[in-house]
Parts: C-alpha cells; sequence; structure tokens
C-alpha cells in the first residue's frame, strides 16, 4: 500500500490525498507524519513537504493546504513540458514542478468562487472570471491529467505497484425543461399559447401545428423520450440520467403541472428505463425550501428516495447551493459546468465530494461535473451543428486520453429537429457514436 509523509495533516490536505488517489487513481494509501516509520516502510512511498525523505516520490508543496483562510491568491500558469503548471514550486532535483495537490484542491474546492466575484443576469459565476478561461485550459481536464502524472512517476519509481489504468465512462444526462410543446398545458396555456401564435409572433405554422397535435395528427415534437431511451439501448451508451423540472410555473419555469396524470406517467415511464433526479427550478437559489418541496413531489410520484439533483439554469452558488441540496438529503449534484462556456469549471471528470470551503471540511455530496450542453453550443457558442459535434468529439477524446468520464447535457425539446434545432438530432446521434464506452 502507499505510504505518504506530510509534515502535518489538514482537513485540506487529507481531502485533496482523497480526491487524488481515491477518487483519480482508485488506490488506497496510509498517512503519516513520523519520518522513522516513513523511512522504514518497504512499500512505495511519497512524501509531501518542502523536502525530500527516504528517496520517496517528493511533491514539494506550498502554503495554501496548511492555511484555513480564503483570501486573494496570485495563481500564475503555464505550461511546462507539456503540462499545465499552478503554484509553482523552485528548487534542485523537484520530481515535479509545481504543487500538484495545492493546485488539485484550487481548483475543486472552486476557491475563486468563495472570492469577490461579479454574477450574470442570473446570478452565476462566470466562466471568464476563471483561471481555467483565463489562462486557456478550461477544455482540457487537467486536475485527470495531473494524476496521470503522479501515477506515471510513481510507476517509474516503484514498477511492481498496483495502480490500477483510470478507466472511461459515459454518462448522458437529460434536463426535462418542457416535456411537451403544446400537450397537456390545461386550457389557459393551450389558449394564451395559441393566440401568441397568431398575433405575436405571427406564426401560422406553429398555430397548425399545436392544433394538430391538440387533435392527435401529429406527435408532440417535444416528446422524444423514447427516442433517448431507445438510442441508448441501441448504442449501449453509458448511463442515462433524466432531472426534471417539477417546480410551480413562473417567469424561467414552465413544466407541465406535477399534478397532471400524464406528467406523472411519463416520469415513472423514464424510471423503468433510466435514473431519475430532480431539476430543482429557477427560484430555489434564493428560495432553499423549494429543493426540499419539488423532491418531494417527485419522490411522491416515483414512490422512492431520489438522490440526484441539478439546478435549473445552472444556478449555483458555492457552498449555499449545496448545503441547501444536503439538508434535502440529496447525495449527488449534477450541476457543475457552465452554461456559455465548454469545459471543466472544476477541471476535473470524475465524480468527487464537495468540500465546503467556509467551514473547512469534506462532506457527503458528491459533485459529478458536465463539460458540454447543447444549449451551450448552439445559443451561447451560436455553433453549426458540424462545429458542434466537432466540439463533441474533442471534449470526448481529452476525457477518453486520462480515463475519465465524459458528462454531457441534452434536452429533450432540442431533439425535436424544429424550432431552430434542425439538424441537431443527427449531431446527437454522432456523438453517441464517438462517447460510446
Amino acid at each position: 500500500m502507499l505510504l505518504i509523509h506530510v509534515p502535518r495533516l489538514t482537513n485540506r490536505l487529507g481531502y485533496t490525498l482523497n480526491v487524488v488517489f481515491r477518487h483519480l487513481l482508485h488506490t488506497e494509501f496510509n498517512i503519516t507524519t513520523d519520518d522513522e516509520l516513513f523511512e522504514a516502510h518497504d512499500g512505495p512511498k511519497l512524501c509531501y513537504g518542502p523536502r525530500r525523505i527516504a528517496g520517496a516520490l517528493h511533491i514539494k508543496n506550498c502554503k495554501l493546504l496548511f492555511e484555513t483562510s480564503i483570501e486573494e491568491k496570485e495563481v500564475h500558469a503555464g505550461k511546462k513540458d507539456g503540462t499545465w503548471v499552478l503554484f509553482p514550486v523552485y528548487g534542485q532535483d523537484l520530481d515535479m514542478g509545481f504543487d500538484v495537490l495545492a493546485a488539485t484542491f484550487y481548483l475543486v474546492s472552486r476557491y475563486e468562487e468563495y472570492l469577490p466575484h461579479r454574477t450574470d443576469i442570473h446570478g452565476r459565476f462566470t466562466p471568464d472570471q476563471s483561471i481555467g478561461v483565463q489562462a486557456g485550459f478550461i477544455a482540457e481536464p487537467v486536475v485527470d491529467q495531473w494524476a496521470c502524472k503522479i501515477r506515471e512517476l510513481l510507476l517509474q519509481r516503484y514498477p511492481d505497484m498496483d495502480l490500477p489504468q483510470p478507466t472511461y465512462h459515459f454518462v448522458q444526462t437529460v434536463d426535462i425543461d418542457a416535456a411537451w410543446a403544446y400537450l397537456h398545458k390545461g386550457l389557459f396555456r393551450t389558449v394564451a399559447g395559441s393566440l401568441r401564435d397568431l398575433v405575436s409572433r405571427r406564426d401560422m405554422a406553429a398555430f397548425w401545428q399545436r392544433w394538430r397535435v391538440l387533435r392527435g395528427r401529429e406527435a408532440d415534437p417535444f416528446d422524444t423520450f423514447d427516442y433517448i431511451i431507445e438510442r441508448r439501448l441501441q448504442e449501449a451508451s453509458g448511463k442515462l440520467i433524466f432531472f426534471a423540472l417539477l417546480a410551480d410555473y413562473g417567469q424561467y419555469d414552465k413544466p407541465s403541472s406535477y399534478q397532471n396524470p400524464h406528467t406523472r406517467e411519463l416520469l415513472q415511464h423514464l424510471d423503468d428505463y433510466a435514473s431519475m433526479g430532480i431539476h430543482p427550478g429557477y427560484n430555489a437559489l434564493e428560495e432553499p425550501r423549494k429543493v426540499d418541496i419539488e423532491t418531494h413531489r417527485m419522490e411522491a410520484i416515483l414512490h422512492r428516495t431520489i438522490s440526484k439533483a441539478r439546478y435549473h439554469f445552472l444556478r449555483l452558488r458555492l457552498p449555499t447551493s449545496y448545503r441547501t441540496l444536503l439538508h434535502a438529503g440529496l447525495k449527488d449534484d449534477y450541476t457543475m459546468g457552465y452554461a456559455d462556456a465548454v469545459g471543466f469549471r472544476a477541471g476535473i471528470s470524475v465524480k468527487y465530494p464537495f468540500y465546503d470551503l467556509e467551514r473547512d471540511m469534506e462532506t457527503e455530496l458528491m459533485i459529478h461535473p458536465f463539460c458540454v450542453m447543447d444549449t451551450t453550443l448552439k445559443k451561447y457558442m451560436h455553433l453549426s451543428p458540424d462545429e458542434g459535434l466537432e466540439t463533441y468529439k474533442s471534449m470526448i477524446d481529452s476525457v477518453r486520453r486520462v480515463g475519465g468520464t465524459f458528462c454531457c447535457i441534452i434536452h429533450n425539446q432540442n431533439l425535436c429537429d424544429s424550432f431552430g434545432w434542425d439538424g441537431w438530432r443527427q449531431v446527437y446521434e454522432q456523438m453517441l457514436e464517438a462517447a460510446r464506452q
């Protein structure tokens, strides 16, 4: 077993070692502060601190993991020998030219999001303030890459060490913001929608499509659920999770009512073929009790406990949003990513535990980062279907190289090949083929 020597053990350091060695490298380890015990160990060993001990692999430290304060840091990012470097260290005979553990902690804890920052109109941290965007490594899972480098160095020094190769995984997630374009809306919303088609938009094609669907002569364009399930089964393409919006109707929340029997029937049907999660509504950021209310709605429909969540509009504020999920009994969050940028918000592709920086503690909530969303490609980046497909493939390749997890967000309504999404269903199919394990 790997033995790791540290000058003293802190919550930050213990957490970071857990992320790197358990969640990324899938290997067990012990920690010691005893020099004699460390020197006597005849197995693989690593020392983290100011000096090398007993010829072990050495990671020279900076101060970050031995602090408890949250304060502005001068974070200089650059490339050295093809590797992105944060928190450089200096000296002779270095195994790594930077404090890889401090760099990992800084990114996965989202340290920069606890510092003063501006937000967009939806109250979200903007990617241009992130070191990943500013330095240019946002599209790379650099934390995974660093873990692979540590693995490589350990195997060079200890060739017989049992250190498994990281394995690539694919997770497809689908946000159900609106299950149907026209069906099951209720009389008021149906009439209002028809008038909007005629008067505001002057869109006769949409008006007549609405009524063909309502009269049963045409399928509802947003109802792509069986198609998604069938494609997943045909492609044998990884894990599938649906996140359903069950908030009350509002400016940014426009689901069919959770009390509608067709909504309940749909969710129960999807639950037979995939995992299910709650999609807390837009106002959950300011009114945390809504997470409890909406989670209980889904649990009442499915008659079981729900553990997964992703905030609608990706409205995430640290640490309060994650404390809210924990308070509601939710164990897995899928919000970690950007609405208006592709890439790895926390620099990592695999799931890892949330660290509450203000309380200086690791929590039970597991964060599942995503790296690309269909809406980002079309509405924020204004890419064509061909350009979108190339972006998908690039992200898949970057994850596959490090044996990470490629997690993406799809919306059921964006697979309808209409409403401006012409050609994106084919992109989806080609993405599934590329992402297949």
